[in-house]
């Protein structure tokens, strides 16, 4: 009996013995990389030799450095959609959208294992396959086909139970594994996601939580792949992708959290770590000076559609600014398509491009002494 992390390392284990501590090396599937760690994993990948990518997929994102703000990133991106078209890589260019976005809807398969240039590459890990953020050169690596090292990961199960209520999402999930356990109550930890609230999930919500997972310190998070992964996939026209993926019953974990969704609130990770959670309701009355919603947390279709039911009608305050960033153009041409664009830009918000901004400081800074709220 396995659980689901298991299972997936042992079909991709080349050296090593799953023992959590035990050194292992796997094999990847997949890479990704963005631009602004991609061009020197490239660069690394290019003295290695090796004449086309030994993946089965590899994508080069420009999604961080797209403002292009002199000639230099210019350059990057040039030189990045150069090497994909000599390399056999995917090349997706500024505007497509977020790469953990775009990945999700795209490309990232149950079972599979993922490495990416980029701390929050777990995000794919919501439709159940193995995605880990490294650096830049043991993804040039993994390009050359040559296998992952880590340290076998313990695995912790995170049991969530009951639904969500009114007006708490995904997000109070992972803030309140933030409370219990800390930044560093993840390192060398895998958290699987079981329970009957598991159902009651959805694929974005299930991405906003392995996105976070980062935050914890963690290897990676992951969901089992079932009816709801089935269901996104058929959306997104790969239904072809879809395979059944979980726990086996009585499987051993290393260390069990127990989450009543019922009984979640509203939460708000405040300065300066994500850790310092506190219920929205003790900040209630605060004065916030600046609104960005979005990044590769919070810029799905459905987040974005909630936001823009409770702006519907209403202006925004004349001291506030709101920026909305939806993380992927497929995202953005939903919102066009159903008018819920106009409900952003008629209530004052200013519309980003399809990218990163804000999350890495790309733009938006607040003025001084000022509080931003943001899903970044």
């Amino acid at each position: 009996m396995q659980n689901l992390t298991y299972k997936i390392l042992e079909k991709h284990l080349l050296k090593g013995k799953l023992e959590a501590g035990q050194p292992i090396e796997i094999k990847m599937d997949q890479t990704l990389t963005q631009d602004a760690t991609g061009t020197m994993a490239y660069m690394q990948f290019e003295a290695m030799g090796v004449k086309k990518v030994k993946t089965e997929l590899s994508v080069s994102y420009v999604d961080h450095n797209t403002l292009q703000n002199g000639f230099m990133n210019a350059d990057d991106h040039a030189y990045l959609q150069s090497v994909a078209s000599k390399y056999g890589i995917y090349f997706s260019k500024a505007g497509n959208g977020i790469c953990h976005q775009v990945h999700l809807e795209r490309f990232a398969k149950p079972q599979k294992t993922l490495i990416g240039s980029d701390s929050h590459t777990p995000t794919s890990s919501a439709i159940g396959c193995i995605a880990i953020g490294a650096g830049g050169l043991d993804v040039a690596k993994a390009m050359a086909g040559i296998g992952y090292r880590l340290t076998c990961p313990k695995v912790v199960e995170v049991k969530l139970t009951g639904t969500l209520a009114h007006g708490v999402s995904s997000k109070d999930i992972i803030l309140k594994l933030l409370e219990l356990l800390s930044v560093k109550g993840g390192v060398g930890k895998v958290f699987e996601y079981t329970g009957e609230g598991v159902k009651n999930l959805s694929v974005y919500q299930r991405a906003t939580i392995t996105n976070m997972g980062a935050e914890l310190g963690a290897t990676t998070s992951i969901f089992p792949s079932d009816e709801v992964t089935h269901e996104f996939l058929k959306r997104q026209q790969r239904e072809e992708d879809y395979i059944p993926l979980s726990a086996d019953e009585g499987c051993h974990y290393d260390e069990t959290v127990e989450i009543d969704l019922s009984k979640l609130v509203p939460l708000a990770a405040c300065p300066n770590s994500p850790d310092a959670v506190k219920n929205v309701s003790e900040l209630s009355g605060m004065k916030v000076d600046q609104v960005a919603i979005g990044s590769c947390t919070n810029s799905g279709y459905e987040d974005l559609m909630k936001a823009a039911a409770i702006l519907k009608g209403k202006k925004i305050a004349h001291n506030v600014s709101l920026v909305v960033s939806p993380g992927s153009r497929q995202v953005l041409m939903k919102l066009i398509e159903n008018g819920t664009l106009s409900t952003f830009v008629s209530c004052g918000a200013r519309i980003l491009e399809c990218t990163c901004g804000p999350c890495i400081g790309m733009g938006q800074s607040p003025k001084s002494d000022a509080v931003s709220l943001r899903t970044f």
